[in-house]
């Protein structure tokens, strides 16, 4: 019983009446007239209104390649807890909602139709949805309220059902008749600011246009009894779900497309009851126009209609008009967002008939994303340890993924010197010599199609879910799993026709594969060498024969308590390890006893973790000391002897907690990095 009132509590609160009540409000047309003098913006446009609901959640600003941008919070999708954010699309998020403050202000884009263009997998239609979402969501806050209104009392003066809503939604102030609507909207505009001001456009749809004019004849031209007798108005809240201001349309086959599924259609039992089919009441409108009128309507892959189809959105967009069957041209006041892909936008662009259609679009890119740390978060949203709680995700198998998807839409540098893996790692944020913030502009810019072919998101997470599914590491899956599932994919990818592309994709799963190796590689060295009192001991060890050298002086032997000249073999062997030539040794060890020097002014001591190129060195110096006394490359022949387990027991455990790996991969990661040294591949990595 206590559980079954702590439930009602819960629902209490978060349905509570009054808040229901404020949903829900209903006032006289005068009521209104109130409420539209203290807040103007409920009668926004509905550009204006999804323009706002996108500012509503906030932005921030940051800097990249010397470039201001914007980041839009409501592309995180916090409606729905990042289920469908939107990752590493800021310059084309920013070219969006600059078309909706444009058309918001009137400046031209509330004319035309938004067309979200890219290849498959790429957000489109995440964008869109999210878009549908935030205008239902916003119409429930108080910021977000908007209002329609339904007729009353009409049985006894019109012989017909006594209520009727207005079935296209509109808004309250278009029944003031347009001989006196300037004025009006002059009076409820004086003194206010251009972006407060108050704007009314179009006549009410044929059914409230039907019923408002036999009202009028039945009360002489007395317009405020017609209003004052007759009209309830009340808030609207959109929902996708009962077909009221959000609307989606989609093609289906040629031969059952009729152009009645977008502005509404004769209602046959009515023609009987009222006797015309061209009288409104026996009309239903509710067609995707009509219904989505005051918010949103979706044409999902829009340019597969039928032409008839677009022809429709000529007038919708430019002059949000419609044209419903038997009737006269229809205003509407909705955003039309429709997406595409590139073959169908290519026919467009080729079709001479269709120059009309072109002329009123607005096409904004929605690419593949090219940074690897946005890639990667799709992945992570998906498999993470809360989703995939059952099998360990090794360390670095999503990037993996996500780098070859990558590589797959970088187009090849021009620059001889510069690698297509160098080039992701540029367009990542890292740096490289010899480069600067604007060679990285000029890549892009240089790289027209960059982003608009490779290898979808969709295909990477059908892959990573099969190798999760499968199994094959007994509980742990590693880059290596996944990239051969990636691989096994292309013989039957349905995109992916000739053997040129396939080959390419092939090449660029080797480079991966190097660049993991590198990176693998790199851990299992650190681990190694992460013992931090051996590390300190050799860095005193270095420092003290680079003091003796610059300052020509000998060093004292801590063992044999005699004067030795300085280790050059010691100190060469670590700055070798971070390719530091003959020629430049001396700079290098006077650069760090001035920091040092310097340090010591402003009363602090050397810490050889704040010169993170020494750091490597050290480690590299150490690791290389000791991998003979552990004897990794004895994993490989399977004869490891009680003390050397140990050692490999410690490294294992660095990995665990250091790495974020697990028992296997960990265990996976030594015999790989083993039988690299086997094989007598010592190379360094280059990271």
């Amino acid at each position: 019983m206590q559980q079954t009132h702590k439930i009602y509590d819960i629902v209490r609160d978060a349905y509570s009446p009054t808040h229901y009540n404020e949903l829900n409000w209903q006032g006289s047309f005068a009521d209104y007239l109130e409420i539209v003098e203290k807040n103007p913006k409920i009668c926004r446009t509905a550009f204006q209104r999804v323009y706002d609901m996108i500012m509503h959640f906030g932005t921030y600003e940051y800097v990249e390649h010397k470039k201001k941008l914007v980041h839009y919070k409501f592309f995180d999708d916090p409606l729905n807890n990042g289920k469908d954010a939107v990752f590493g699309l800021d310059v084309n998020l920013i070219k969006l909602v600059n078309f909706f403050k444009a058309a918001s202000l009137r400046y031209g884009p509330e004319k035309r139709v938004l067309l979200l263009h890219g290849p498959v997998g790429s957000a489109k239609s995440t964008v869109a949805r999210m878009l549908k979402k935030g205008v239902e969501w916003y119409s429930y806050q108080p910021e977000g309220a908007l209002y329609t209104y339904d007729w009353i009392h009409l049985k006894e003066r019109l012989n017909m059902e006594d209520t009727m809503a207005c079935p296209m939604h509109e808004e309250p102030l278009r029944l003031i008749p347009e001989e006196g609507r300037a004025k009006v909207l002059s009076y409820l505009n004086k003194g206010k600011a251009f972006d407060q001001k108050i704007y009314v456009e179009g006549d009410i749809d044929p059914a409230c246009r039907f019923v408002f004019n036999e009202l009028m004849k039945q009360y002489g031209g007395d317009w405020e009894k017609v209003v004052k007798n007759h009209i309830r108005v009340r808030r609207l809240l959109l929902s996708e779900k009962n077909r009221v201001g959000i609307g989606t349309f989609q093609p289906k086959d040629e031969k059952n497309q009729d152009s009645t599924e977008l502005t509404g259609d004769l209602n046959y039992r009515k023609i009987a009851e009222y006797g015309s089919d061209s009288d409104p009441r026996a009309f239903n409108f509710d067609g995707e126009f009509n219904i989505a009128n005051r918010g949103m309507v979706e044409f999902v892959e829009m340019l597969k209609l039928d032409v008839a189809f677009l022809y429709d959105l000529l007038g919708a967009s430019q002059e949000h008009r419609i044209k419903p069957k038997k009737f006269a041209q229809t205003d509407i006041d909705e955003v039309i967002v429709g997406h595409t892909n590139e073959p169908e936008y290519r026919k467009l662009q080729n079709n001479e008939f269709m120059e009309a259609l072109r002329d009123r679009t607005v096409k904004i890119d929605v690419p593949y994303i090219t940074k690897l740390k946005e890639e990667t978060k799709i992945y992570r949203k998906d498999f993470n340890p809360e989703s995939v709680p059952h099998i360990h995700v090794a360390p670095h198998t999503i990037e993996t993924a996500a780098m070859w998807a990558i590589l797959t839409r970088l187009e090849e540098p021009k620059k001889a010197n510069l690698t297509v893996m160098q080039k992701l790692k540029l367009y990542d944020g890292k740096t490289l010599p010899g480069y600067t913030e604007d060679n990285i502009k000029e890549l892009r810019k240089e790289a027209v199609r960059e982003g608009l072919d490779g290898i979808s998101p969709r295909y990477i997470q059908d892959k990573i879910s099969n190798a999760l599914v499968d199994d094959r590491g007994n509980g742990c899956i590693n880059p290596f799993i996944v990239l051969n599932e990636l691989e096994g994919g292309l013989k039957n990818h349905s995109l992916i026709r000739d053997e040129e592309t396939k080959k390419r994709y092939r090449e660029l799963l080797a480079v991966v594969k190097q660049e993991y190796e590198d990176i693998v590689k790199n851990e299992v060295q650190r681990a190694i060498s992460a013992d931090e009192e051996a590390i300190a001991k050799l860095c005193g060890n270095y420092i003290d024969n680079v003091k003796a050298y610059t300052q020509k002086e000998r060093v004292r032997n801590k063992y044999t308590g005699q004067s030795e000249e300085p280790d050059e073999r010691l100190m060469r062997s670590i700055e070798e390890k971070i390719d530091i030539p003959e020629s430049r040794k001396d700079d290098f060890r006077r650069e760090i006893m001035n920091y040092i020097g310097a340090l010591a002014l402003e009363g602090k001591t050397f810490d050889y973790k704040t010169n993170e190129r020494l750091h490597k060195a050290l480690e590299l110096k150490l690791f290389e000391d000791q991998k003979d006394t552990i004897k990794l490359t004895s994993l490989v022949s399977n004869v490891v002897d009680k003390e050397t387990q140990a050692k490999i027991d410690v490294v294992k455990n660095r990995l665990i907690k250091n790495y974020g790996y697990c028992d296997i991969c960990s265990n996976d990661a030594l015999h790989f990095v083993a039988s690299i040294f086997a094989r007598g591949d010592v190379k360094r990595s280059s990271n």
